[in-house]
């Protein structure tokens, strides 16, 4: 493959060797004809000769000898010909890969997101994008969502995925998917019997909040506030199953996605009751800072998350 552009490197000892020279070399040794190797590089034999002249110069030694059926290589060329396959080897091997990644076939994307987004939705979807683009690397950190917004921002995530809540970072956003809230508590509490409730017929219980800053918690406080009501939160935990097994020992009540909620229904003594309240519904969305700026490996792997907004 011939080279348009190929900067030299050193080969220690103030020896700068150019790789279209070492090419050059092996085609000669290859096809036993400087005039062969220049014909088929596409270069003059007189610049081949001057090539080879100047590598031998730069190394001080003599790799090629004419015989009567053209040149061949010398003790040090049989040297310098195993070398230098390893060195065009490798250089093409740079070659593909980088290509490789300026086409998105490999790379690195870090991921922020949210629990629910994580428990909910990113598995499955993470593992299909991964099926088809096995050489891109996902490196994802939870975050809350007002966390998810700044660390994109800040450039220290590719993608992020939060509930929608007031930010103040600028950054590009997409629709992602909805979630529903829920309460979820004891099975022998008096809310446990009844259909949908209102959030003023919840504040008299304790409840069991998630990590300081999370969106469900400020969802909580906020719609509390609107009513001009306070939240009792009696304790705080930093997962879905421990504050699931919380409200299961009869500590408080608690808020959960659906789906998530339903799976710990299934095995713990809980209950899912649904909320009438229209912030119930929540909108988690896609975040990046610039599309368009976005490595090729990223913008595919959210081109794949947006395919399954709802």
């Amino acid at each position: 493959m011939p080279y348009a552009v190929c900067p030299e490197f050193s080969a220690g000892a103030g020896v700068r060797l150019d790789p279209v020279s070492l090419r050059l070399f092996v085609r000669i040794v290859e096809t036993g004809s400087i005039a062969a190797a220049a014909e088929r590089e596409h270069i003059a034999a007189s610049a081949v000769s001057r090539r080879i002249s100047d590598l031998e110069g730069q190394l001080k030694t003599a790799l090629l000898q004419r015989t009567n059926k053209g040149v061949e290589a010398t003790a040090a060329g049989l040297a310098l010909l195993s070398l230098a396959r390893n060195v065009l080897h490798s250089l093409d091997d740079i070659a593909v890969q980088m290509g490789e990644y300026a086409a998105g076939l490999r790379g690195h994307v870090r991921v922020a997101a949210n629990l629910s987004s994580i428990t909910q939705f990113l598995p499955g979807e993470m593992k299909g994008f991964m099926a088809q683009h096995p050489q891109v690397q996902l490196h994802l950190e939870e975050m809350i969502s007002t966390r998810v917004t700044k660390a994109v921002f800040e450039n220290q995530a590719d993608v992020g995925i939060f509930a929608h809540v007031p930010y103040g970072e600028e950054v590009e956003t997409f629709p992602y998917h909805t979630d529903r809230l829920v309460l979820i508590v004891p099975r022998e509490h008096p809310l446990a019997a009844g259909g949908p409730v209102r959030l003023r017929d919840t504040l008299a219980y304790d409840y069991v909040g998630l990590h300081t800053g999370s969106a469900i918690n400020l969802q909580l406080v906020k719609a509390a506030t609107e009513l001009e009501r306070t939240v009792s939160m009696r304790i705080q935990v930093t997962s879905y199953e421990a504050l699931c097994l919380m409200v299961e020992s009869g500590i408080g009540i608690g808020l959960l996605p659906a789906a998530v909620a339903g799976r710990y229904a299934d095995v713990l003594a809980i209950q899912c009751v649904d909320l009438d309240e229209a912030w119930a519904e929540r909108v988690l969305k896609l975040c990046v800072r610039s599309y368009a700026a976005l490595p090729v490996a990223a913008r595919l792997l959210v081109d794949h998350l947006r395919q399954h907004d709802e």
